[in-house]
């Protein structure tokens, strides 16, 4: 019959498994810090930001919403196109998937979001699209802190590259605002178009 382990004897093979056990996690734990390490938008040094699976929870339901765009970009312009719209918005597969579809009834198009939720990164990356071109623009990505979420990218405007800034803002549970801002440097932004959010019903 094999001699029952010492207190110490024990307390010495525990802390081997545990020094075996924290070994061979720390792999995985270097991996995942990797992973949500800090990502910049080429060409400057703006950290995109991380987030939470349940960002944009607050947003899930029917919305009316004012739009506010510029007729003229890059010319320091401060004339605005204002037109109505509404949209409903969903939230799928356990939150990693968040999309609206909007209707904008005095311009004769719908656009909608895809919203996706990049687990190892905890970034979302949201991808526009329009059917009056059926085009899938490159995405913005980033996250919400606190009521504020923030997320960029890179596009093209009239043939010439742009860094893109989405701005989000949590105004209340009935209340939201969104703004596209373009850049040709990442320095110095130009908000281009504004949507003032109100949940139907309110």
């Amino acid at each position: 019959m094999p001699t029952p382990a010492s207190p110490s004897r024990r307390r010495i093979l525990f802390d081997a498994l545990a020094g075996t056990a924290a070994l061979s996690l720390a792999p995985l734990a270097r991996a995942t810090a990797a992973t949500v390490a800090a990502k910049t938008l080429p060409g400057t040094d703006l950290v995109l930001p991380t987030g939470s699976i349940h960002d944009f929870d607050f947003f899930v339901g029917a919305w009316n919403f004012r739009n506010y765009r510029l007729k003229r970009r890059w010319v320091g312009s401060r004339d605005w196109d204002e037109f109505p719209a509404s949209l409903r918005c969903e939230s799928r597969m356990g939150g990693v998937v968040n999309l609206d579809e909007g209707v904008f009834p005095t311009k004769g198009w719908q656009g909608m979001t895809l919203r996706v939720f990049n687990l190892e990164e905890q970034r979302w990356y949201l991808y526009w699209i329009n059917s009056s071109t059926g085009r899938l623009f490159p995405p913005v990505a980033g996250g919400f802190d606190g009521d504020r979420g923030e997320f960029y990218g890179e596009d093209r405007d009239e043939g010439r590259p742009v860094k893109v800034r989405f701005r989000w803002t949590r105004i209340d549970a009935d209340r939201a605002r969104w703004e596209q801002a373009f850049s040709l440097d990442g320095k110095q932004w130009e908000t281009n178009w504004k949507m003032e959010h109100t949940r139907v019903g309110v």
